[in-house]
C-alpha cells in the first residue's frame, strides 16, 4: 500500500505564512481528490497553541479558506523524518531549518516559491504591515501551491 506524500510548510512563528500554506494547500489537494498530509510549524516558538493571525485568517477567508482550526506550533526534531518534503517560506526559514536538520534530510528542505514561476523567490513576512502583505502573501502561496500539488501529482504517477 503505498503511503500519502507529508508536506510540512514552515516560516518564523507558524502565524501567517506557513499556516496559510497549509490551509490553502490542503484546500487545493482535496479539491484535486490528492491525498496528502499537511501540517505547518514556525523554527520559533513564539506562538505555541495560538490561532493564526486574524489577519490572516480574515484574508484566507474571503477567498474560501478556513483557518480557524489550525494552532502554532514550533518544528520538532521529529518532523525532519516524519515529513517528506519541508517547505520554507524564506531563506532565513531554510537557514535555519537546514542548521538543525541532521544530514540524511537536509534534501527534504525547500524554498516554497521554488515550486512557482514566480518573480518572488521568498513569500514575504506581512505581520508588521498592513493588509495588502496578506493579499500578496495569500496569492503567493495558491501560486506556489498550484506548482507544488502539480510536482507532487507527477511524482506519484511515476511510483
Amino acid at each position: 500500500m503505498k503511503q500519502s506524500p507529508s508536506v510540512l510548510f514552515v516560516c518564523l512563528g507558524n502565524i501567517c505564512r506557513s499556516p496559510t500554506a497549509e490551509g490553502v494547500f490542503r484546500q487545493k489537494a482535496i479539491k484535486n481528490g490528492f491525498d496528502v498530509h499537511v501540517d505547518s510549524a514556525g523554527t520559533a516558538g513564539y506562538h505555541k497553541a495560538a490561532p493564526p493571525d486574524k489577519r490572516s485568517q480574515q484574508v484566507a477567508s474571503v477567498r474560501g479558506y478556513d483557518l480557524s482550526t489550525l494552532k502554532c506550533r514550533r518544528v520538532t526534531e521529529q518532523d525532519y523524518e516524519q515529513f517528506d518534503y519541508i517547505i520554507a517560506m524564506d531563506k532565513a526559514n531554510v537557514s535555519d531549518l537546514k542548521r538543525k536538520c541532521p544530514d540524511e534530510f537536509q534534501s527534504k528542505i525547500s524554498l516554497f516559491m521554488s515550486h512557482s514561476q514566480s518573480e518572488f523567490d521568498e513569500v514575504p513576512d506581512p505581520y508588521y504591515g498592513g493588509g495588502r502583505g496578506f493579499e500578496l502573501v495569500l496569492d503567493l502561496i495558491e501560486e506556489a501551491s498550484d506548482g507544488l500539488l502539480l510536482k507532487l501529482s507527477q511524482q506519484v504517477d511515476m511510483e
